[in-house]
C-alpha cells in the first residue's frame, strides 16, 4: 500500500494510492482523520489499517486524480532529525577514502549521525544550490526506514514489528562543508538538502529482510548501482542496537546509507550543478526525481 501526502485545492492532507496509481483515495474514505502522515503513523490501528487496504481496491467518487494534486513529500516536516548512516557499503567506504586520500578503514560499529529537516523535498520539487556556501554538492540515494511504534529495546528478531514502512531520502550532501568541519550534521543538513519520496510503502508489501536494489541517474546516467542486502549494519541491527539506548518513536526516519557511485566516487569528482535532474529508484517504492536549482 502507497501512503502519500498531497495538496489539492490549497489544502494538504493524507491519502492512499489506488491499483491504477492513478488516482489518490483520501484516507477520509475510509473513515480516517488524521491531520497529519506523522498523526497517521502514531496513532492508526491495525483494523483502520486493514480498512486502508480495502479502500485501494474500491472505487470512490472522491478519488482524486494524481495529476492534479500539487505534490508533497510523505512525512514533509518530520517531528525529530532523520537518524543517518554512514559508511554503510563498502564500496562507498572505499571510494570516499581515494577522495579524502586516505587509507580504507571498514568501521567496526555503525556510524549514526542526524540530518535536520525543516521541510522535506518532494518527488519533482528543487534541490537547492548555492555556490556561496558550497560548489561540491552531492547526491546520496537511501532506503529510508519509517518505525511504526515506539522501539524501546528491540531484538533484531522482533525489528520487523516496528517497521511502519518505507520510502526513498536523497542525502544532499554540501561535501566541503561536510569536510571542513569534520563532521556531517551541517554539510548535509541546509534547506533543501532531503527529497524524500515519492510516498510510503507499508512493510507488508515487502519480504524481510529486505534484498532490494538501490540506484541514482543524474541527467538519465546511471551512478549508483546496488543492492541492501549489501549493507555493513542490517536494518534489524541497527534498530536492536538504536533502541538498547534510544526511544525510537513513532514516525522516526533511519537513513540506511547510501552505496558506491556518488559524485565523489569519479575522478574527477562529478559534482551536481543547477540544472541537473538527479533520479533515485529503489526497487518495489519507486523513483524520486528532483532539479538542482540555484546558482
Amino acid at each position: 500500500m502507497k501512503l502519500l501526502t498531497y495538496q489539492h485545492g490549497g489544502q494538504e492532507a493524507v491519502g492512499v494510492m489506488d491499483q491504477s496509481g492513478e488516482k489518490i483515495i483520501p484516507i477520509s474514505a475510509a473513515g480516517l482523520k488524521y491531520a497529519s502522515m506523522n498523526d497517521l503513523i502514531q496513532n492508526i490501528t491495525k483494523s483502520e489499517l486493514s480498512s486502508l487496504k480495502n479502500a485501494v481496491s474500491a472505487v470512490f467518487s472522491c478519488s482524486i486524480s494524481y495529476s492534479d494534486t500539487v505534490k508533497v513529500a510523505p512525512i514533509p516536516e518530520p517531528r525529530q532529525d532523520v537518524i543517518c548512516l554512514g559508511y554503510n557499503y563498502v564500496e562507498h567506504i572505499k571510494e570516499s577514502s581515494t577522495y579524502k586520500n586516505k587509507a580504507i578503514e571498514i568501521p567496526e560499529f555503525a556510524i549514526y549521525f542526524s540530518k535536520r529537516v525543516n521541510r522535506a523535498v518532494p518527488d519533482s520539487g528543487e534541490i537547492l544550490f548555492n555556490s556561496k556556501v558550497d560548489e561540491k554538492v552531492d547526491y546520496e540515494s537511501e532506503l529510508a526506514v519509517i518505525i511504526g511504534k515506539d522501539a524501546k529495546n528491540v531484538p533484531a528478531d522482533k525489528a520487523s514489528e516496528y517497521i511502519f514502512g518505507y520510502t526513498i531520502i536523497n542525502d544532499v550532501s554540501a561535501r566541503t562543508i561536510q569536510n571542513r568541519h569534520k563532521q556531517f550534521y551541517f554539510g548535509k543538513s541546509m534547506d533543501g538538502f532531503t527529497p524524500m519520496g515519492p510516498w510510503i510503502v507499508t512493510a507488508d508489501e515487502f519480504s524481510f529482510p529486505l534484498k532490494l536494489s538501490v540506484s541514482s541517474y543524474v541527467n538519465g546516467e546511471l551512478r549508483q548501482d546496488s543492492n541492501t542486502e549489501h549493507m555493513l549494519f542490517s536494518i534489524p541491527k541497527v534498530i536492536e542496537e538504536l533502541s538498547s539506548g534510544i526511544t525510537l518513536k513513532a514516525g522516526t526516519i533511519i537513513s540506511t546509507g547510501t552505496p558506491a557511485g556518488v559524485g565523489v566516487g569519479f575522478t574527477p569528482p562529478r559534482f551536481l550543478k543547477p540544472g541537473d535532474m538527479v533520479e533515485c529508484v529503489i526497487e518495489g517504492i519507486g523513483r524520486l526525481r528532483n532539479t538542482v536549482v540555484g546558482g
